[in-house]
């Protein structure tokens, strides 16, 4: 037997103690008294290279599993190289890294692992079991997610020995502030398919007959596009694509407005999958912290909301929530893909084996069977002015709905916001904005306790505030009201369509006799009459006219002062213009 100090398992922050022997070899961290086995037949490689903490030694399986033994010294190669030799018929082999830093290489895929050579030297390694999620970032880019700290067991903290034989994603036990979470390559040009590939190596071994040839020649395995050829391949090694089993249920063209875009769900026995024309996601059961199930308003449609922790990742751009929106009146008929013994024994009778129904409540019902989540739906205590179970509003420019559930609040779609009361220190109702819209619509802002901000909602009819006040009132939650009711004037010149149809004319009624002079109408003044006034402005006027009207108003002004005083008296007054 050879033992060796201080070896770290899988990057993991406990050092433990490493013992070889003829059988196979096992580690066991300090203070624990489980260990970690593996059996010696099932060693196909073994790498010996520079690591973090000195040197490691980097197992292949014959499963298909990576293991990396962290901590050695560089007199230890020897020692291990002839255990490898004479007790695993493994050669130890001496591989050293590329550091010239460079960014651009070669990717080869190789049983386990994905390996970024430069210059022919490994520059990174990628084992196929960390990577979580694949997408098409562009034409010609690939983004590779990896796993969390939420998603990675800790494997030192597992009782009993681990079966290698089954291949767990996150097996890594690092745990750190920060993390890498996705990577992008860039892949110009072109490449051989899958199908040509093989007809030039059965060609190279002459094993190819002249029919193949021509066909090959004629078109059958032709150049794709190297992003894509990159991305299927490692779709296919990662298992993260149809080889992960076969799907339990599936449903085409679904409408999502969070991310937005239509896509195919496809459910398995642990995950789902979400394919659209750009991106694809694969989402854990575990990562679904909460599920609702919201009637819209609008009478038509039903929303499907999923909280995910891990949120979902597209680019830099995060996604805590899925929200699909279905048709209420449209029906579907499905058979799952599980045997009936397989329905009752494993799922309890949680699912059917054919569902006809609503396609929101099927896919409820579905998800509620395989990921074991309790659906939630709107609180029955709270009912809006119109019979709903949620209020329109809007967060900044984004509008929405805010349903009031039992123990939340949910804000769909965008930005999706769930709002707890045990979070809530108290609600405001106030009324903000112009002198219009503040007549008919109020806002709420939710403080959070503990100074964590808060969340305000505006544009909500004055004819909900009843109903929520009322809900508070029920659940408990402290509530300011802000509203002034001194706008009960301008409420009620609101409601005269003759003033409401101009909204300058509303307001220039609110402020008064400031703007009366300029804006408010002249009662005086009568379009079709045919006093003194018009005349005196009308092109036909006799002061226009013959010499004989001007002597008329010569000898007019040349008479007395009591008909002066008469004409002046019966000329209509001019209105005194007075300044702002």
């Amino acid at each position: 037997m050879e033992a060796f100090e201080n070896i770290h398992l899988d990057l993991s922050k406990a050092a433990g103690k490493c013992r070889f022997a003829e059988t196979g070899l096992g580690w066991r961290p300090a203070g624990h008294q489980e260990t970690w086995t593996l059996d010696g037949r099932d060693i196909r490689q073994a790498q010996w290279s520079r690591a973090a903490r000195g040197y490691e030694v980097k197992i292949y399986t014959r499963a298909g599993a990576v293991i990396q033994l962290d901590g050695f010294q560089h007199e230890d190669f020897d020692r291990l190289s002839k255990v490898f030799k004479i007790w695993y018929s493994v050669n130890l082999e001496h591989r050293e890294h590329a550091l010239r830093g460079w960014n651009w290489g070669k990717a080869e895929f190789g049983k386990a692992e994905l390996a970024f050579n430069v210059q022919s030297r490994p520059a990174f390694e990628i084992p196929y079991s960390e990577v979580s999620n694949t997408n098409l970032a562009g034409k010609n880019e690939v983004s590779v997610e990896f796993s969390t700290a939420q998603e990675q067991p800790d494997k030192a903290n597992t009782a009993g020995n681990i079966d290698l034989n089954q291949k767990k994603r996150g097996k890594k036990t690092t745990v750190a502030a920060d993390q890498l979470v996705e990577m992008r390559f860039y892949i110009p040009g072109t490449a051989l398919s899958k199908k040509e590939k093989k007809v030039k190596e059965e060609e190279e071994m002459a094993d190819i007959s002249d029919e193949d040839k021509n066909g090959a020649e004629n078109g059958e395995g032709e150049e794709e596009n190297a992003a894509h050829l990159f991305y299927n391949t490692l779709l296919d090694k990662a298992e993260i694509g149809d080889v992960a089993g076969e799907s339990i249920a599936t449903f085409p063209d679904i409408l999502h407005l969070t991310p937005r875009g239509r896509f195919e769900i496809d459910m398995y026995e642990n995950s789902f999958r979400l394919r659209g024309k750009t991106y694809d996601y694969k989402i854990q059961y575990d990562s679904m912290k909460k599920f609702l199930l919201l009637p819209k308003p609008d009478d038509v449609h039903t929303l499907i909301t999923i909280g995910l922790d891990p949120p979902l990742r597209q680019g830099q751009t995060r996604y805590p929530f899925l929200v699909m929106q279905f048709k209420r009146d449209e029906e579907v008929s499905i058979e799952l893909n599980l045997k009936d013994e397989v329905i009752q024994e494993k799922y309890n009778g949680k699912l059917q084996k054919v569902y006809e129904a609503p396609i929101s409540n099927v896919i409820a019902q579905i998800f509620r069977g395989l990921a074991g989540k309790r659906i939630s739906t709107p609180s029955k205590d709270f009912m809006s002015h119109h019979g709903e179970s949620g209020v329109k509003c809007s967060i900044k420019a984004n509008e929405g709905h805010l349903f009031c559930m039992e123990k939340s609040f949910m804000f769909v779609p965008k930005p999706a916001t769930y709002i707890s009361f045990d979070n809530i220190q108290n609600i405001t109702m106030s009324r903000v904005g112009g002198a219009v819209s503040a007549s008919r619509t109020f806002d709420i802002t939710i403080t959070l306790k503990g100074g964590q901000g808060e969340h305000q909602f505006s544009n909500i009819n004055r004819e909900e505030q009843k109903s929520l006040e009322d809900f508070f009132r029920t659940k408990g939650i402290k509530t300011k009201n802000e509203i002034d009711d001194s706008g009960t004037l301008l409420a009620a010149a609101l409601q005269d369509e003759d003033l409401a149809s101009s909204e300058e004319e509303v307001i220039a009624a609110a402020r008064g006799s400031a703007d009366e002079d300029d804006e408010s109408i002249d009662e005086d003044f009568q379009a079709d009459s045919e006093s003194e006034v018009a005349e005196e402005f009308d092109s036909a006027h006799e002061s226009s006219g013959s010499a004989s009207g001007s002597d008329v108003e010569m000898d007019d002004a040349e008479g007395d002062a009591e008909s002066d005083v008469q004409e002046v008296v019966e000329r209509p007054k001019k209105k005194a213009k007075t300044g702002k």
